[in-house]
C-alpha cells in the first residue's frame, strides 16, 4: 500500500497529537477492540509507546496534516495589496472626490464672509438693500455647505457599508476552510494512525491462543 511521507510535526501541533491519544487511552473501556488496555499494558505503557512512535503513527495522516499546514499559513499571511487597476474612470472618480470634499469647505467660508460682512452692512446702515442681499447669499452658501457635508458623510456611511461585509464573509470563509483542514487531520490521525498502532501494541502481548491445535 503506498503511502505517504509523513511531514515533521509542527511544535505547535505536537499538544494537539498528545490531546487526541489522551482522549483514545480514557475512551478505550468504550471500545472492544482496546479491551486490553490496563490489562495487557498500561495506559501509562501505551502512552510512552505511542508518543515514541510519533513519526511513524503521523504517516498515516500525512495528507490530511500537509493541507491543514497549508492552509494555516495561508490564513497567517497577511493579504497581498491589490494592484490598482488601470480604469479611465479613475480620474473622473477623484475629481469627483475632490469637489464632494472641496464644495462644502467652500460654500461654508464663503457663507461665514458674507453673513459676517451682511451682518456688519446691516448693523451700520439697516437701509441699505446691499447689507440684506449679502446676508441672504450667505444663507444660502451655507444651506448648500450643510448639504456637501450631508453628501459626503453619505458617501462615506455606504462604503463602510459596501466593505465591511465582503471583509467579514472573506474572513470567515478562511475560518471555516481552516477548521474543516484541522477536523480532517484529527480524524485520519485518530482512525488511521493512533487507533491502530494501540490496536497493535496490544495484540502483540496477546497471549498465546491455547485452544488451537
Amino acid at each position: 500500500m503506498h503511502m505517504n511521507v509523513a511531514p515533521h510535526l509542527l511544535t505547535e501541533d505536537r499538544a494537539e497529537y498528545e490531546r487526541l491519544l489522551d482522549d483514545a487511552l480514557s475512551t478505550a473501556h468504550a471500545r472492544p477492540d482496546l479491551a486490553g488496555v490496563g490489562t495487557r499494558l498500561t495506559v501509562a505503557q501505551l502512552r510512552a509507546m505511542t508518543l515514541n512512535a510519533t513519526a511513524l503513527v503521523t504517516t498515516a495522516a500525512a495528507s490530511e496534516y500537509d493541507h491543514f499546514v497549508k492552509v494555516r499559513e495561508q490564513r497567517r499571511a497577511p493579504a497581498a495589496p491589490r494592484a490598482p487597476l488601470a480604469d479611465p474612470g479613475t480620474g473622473g472618480a477623484g475629481v469627483v472626490a475632490i469637489v464632494t470634499v472641496m464644495v462644502p469647505v467652500l460654500a461654508g467660508t464663503a457663507a461665514a464672509i458674507l453673513l459676517l460682512v451682511g451682518a456688519v452692512l446691516h448693523a451700520l446702515a439697516p437701509t441699505v438693500v446691499f447689507g440684506g442681499t449679502l446676508l441672504t447669499a450667505g444663507f444660502v452658501f451655507a444651506a448648500l455647505a450643510a448639504a456637501g457635508l450631508l453628501s459626503a458623510g453619505a458617501g462615506l456611511l455606504l462604503t463602510a457599508l459596501r466593505n465591511s461585509p465582503a471583509a467579514a464573509d472573506g474572513t470567515a470563509a478562511a475560518d471555516d476552510e481552516l477548521s474543516r483542514a484541522r477536523e480532517a487531520w484529527r480524524h485520519a490521525l485518530l482512525e488511521r494512525g493512533i487507533l491502530p498502532f494501540l490496536r497493535d501494541a496490544l495484540a502483540a502481548t496477546a497471549p498465546p491462543d491455547t485452544t488451537r491445535p
